[in-house]
């Protein structure tokens, strides 16, 4: 069987009362059952190191905003394409006067002044010691360690709020979350010269040397995708970027002089950047990641203008590695990227469900806003972003959010699931209306396969995919084959580019959000559905690939002539 999840809440009393006149009630609001595997407790912190806080107060409307993001997503709906301004987006997030003012006098009476950390002052943020911590949330901050990495962080194992903030606060932010550092996709091959470009004469022939080394010659084979010149200056895409990974501007020369000769050399990218980020240029500075998240943008999303967002390391979400920083930046912006693509993630249950759900929302507020979010499910099979001993299937964050399109990975000129790519079931949401019915008919089929290792009503993952093995990419002057999601997501998301490109070129609205669309017949029709292969973890073969819809590849991988005539064009 299951068991039960990592985080429970609770309506037990507290009385608290401390030198501060005012007296509050309790109640624990968030607490985990244990240390989280591959986490070490030092000891106690510090009564006077500081940390630094953040509030998430609840939003005046947030079923008003998912019913908004549906109704601007779905493609028979009579909203579809007409996205959100920044403005109508924040009126559904900003609390309510009454949770602002409560949450203010809370921290007032323990001499407090927040700021705002967010567009909509849904995030407030603060600055006190660890003895203050413990007293206003009757704590107990202490040191733990992740063990392989040997990275020190100062977390409780539970924490309660005010009886008068509930329904007001959503959590506090970093307690009960134990993020692990993030990882790099694997090197699959040493080192090699890069070779160039084979000559592609029609879309339908495939380079036989595709079956160990994907190219973008190879994708736009694979995939039908068209080597002709985006058009329009108002689409965009985005990169994100984070752990100091860097984008080497040579590299990027190199890749596209060998490997997409018939676009110009010095076609580059724009950058932006938070959090002290930044994209030096110096020697051995290139990063694995940075440089294949760029180069197959840029490399098969032809001529659509690329963004690289870096993220440094001084974050305003609380260790949260800038991935609340990066999606407040964008919607702070008048005209966000039209696609996003993300090669990062975490495991489900190192993030608090409370906290899994407000990232989730703000991923939402993205989406109605007219930006389709794509992140790279993992590359752990079942047992995570990354492989790890486990005995029950370990889902995988942000990619169990239900307002982004999750990317799996595939292999092979004749596509079969890769080993590697994360799949399976949330623990934390519920499975959402639009893949309800693709879910059903898979479960019904897989049968008792797998019993008591996920959980059966989670919203599943992924729901596309897209070639993640020997991907070929330039470093340090070299080539390089890689593998893994992070592979897969900016490749689906160049497509998803190119197709918003032609709907802005005909006066039409971008995409946005996907997955409505995608799991609609139309939608799922212009796919090329994956059907042999799984993702093993945990002791077991994992999930098998399937006809239809399956939790290793999703719903398949891209063709863009089939999606652009499912979308109209």
């Amino acid at each position: 069987m299951l068991s039960k999840l990592k985080f429970l809440v609770f309506a037990s009393f507290i009385a608290a009362v401390s030198a501060n006149p005012v007296v509050r009630n309790l109640i624990l609001h968030e607490q985990r059952e244990s240390i989280p595997k591959g986490f070490v407790k030092i000891g106690s912190a510090s009564e006077e190191q500081v940390l630094n806080l953040r509030l998430s107060l609840v939003s005046s409307d947030a079923p008003g905003l998912e019913n908004a993001l549906y109704a601007v997503s779905t493609p028979d709906s009579a909203r579809y394409g007409q996205h959100l301004t920044k403005e109508e987006v924040e009126e559904f997030v900003k609390p309510s006067q009454d949770s602002a003012t409560k949450v203010n006098a809370f921290l007032a009476s323990h001499n407090i002044q927040a700021k705002s950390i967010s567009p909509a002052g849904d995030w407030l943020a603060f600055s006190v010691p660890v003895s203050k911590a413990n007293e206003m949330f009757n704590a107990d901050f202490s040191v733990f360690k992740h063990q392989e990495s040997g990275t020190q962080y100062v977390r409780t194992l539970s924490y309660s709020i005010p009886t008068d903030l509930q329904g007001h606060l959503n959590l506090v932010h970093p307690t009960v979350t134990f993020e692990r550092p993030f990882s790099a996709p694997v090197v699959s091959s040493p080192r090699m010269s890069i070779p160039k470009a084979q000559n592609v004469t029609t879309l339908a022939s495939v380079p036989s040397s595709c079956d160990s080394e994907i190219t973008p010659a190879c994708l736009q084979a694979l995939y039908n995708i068209p080597d002709t010149l985006a058009t329009q200056s108002s689409n965009g895409l985005g990169v994100a970027g984070f752990l100091e990974q860097f984008v080497s501007e040579d590299d990027l020369e190199l890749f596209l002089e060998s490997l997409r000769p018939d676009l110009p050399s010095s076609t580059t990218f724009t950058l932006q950047t938070l959090d002290d980020g930044s994209n030096p240029q110096g020697a051995g500075q290139a990063g694995l990641e940075a440089n294949l998240d760029i180069q197959y943008t840029i490399g098969v999303a032809s001529g659509v203008p690329t963004t690289f967002i870096s993220v440094g390391d001084t974050n305003s979400d609380g260790q949260l590695g800038g991935f609340l920083d990066i999606i407040n930046f964008l919607l702070s912006e008048d005209n966000p990227p039209f696609v996003l693509t993300t090669s990062y993630g975490f495991n489900e249950e190192d993030i608090s469900p409370s906290l899994a759900s407000v990232l989730c929302n703000a991923y939402a507020q993205l989406g109605t806003r007219g930006t389709s979010i794509l992140f790279a499910s993992g590359d752990g099979g079942v047992s995570g972003s990354q492989s790890q001993d486990c005995t029950e299937f370990v889902p995988t964050f942000p990619s169990s959010c239900p307002f982004l399109t999750s990317v799996g990975a595939t292999a092979g000129i004749t596509e079969t699931a890769a080993d590697l790519s994360a799949g399976g079931f949330s623990n934390v949401f519920g499975i959402p209306s639009y893949q309800a019915s693709a879910v059903s008919s898979y479960l019904s089929e897989l049968g008792s396969t797998n019993d008591g290792l996920f959980n059966t009503t989670g919203r599943a993952y992924p729901d596309v995919s897209a070639q993640g093995e020997n991907v070929l990419i330039a470093i340090n002057d070299g080539g390089e084959l890689v593998q893994g999601t992070s592979c897969s997501s900016p490749i689906f998301a160049s497509v998803i580019a190119l197709l918003n490109d032609r709907l802005i070129a005909a006066g039409k609205s971008p995409l946005g959000f996907l997955n409505p669309f995608l799991y609609s017949s139309v939608g799922a029709n212009a796919l090329n559905d994956v059907t042999s292969g799984s993702n093993p973890g945990c002791g077991t073969n994992g999930f098998p690939a399937t006809t239809g819809w399956d939790p290793v590849t999703g719903l398949g991988t891209p063709d863009f002539a089939k999606l652009l005539t499912a979308i109209g064009l």
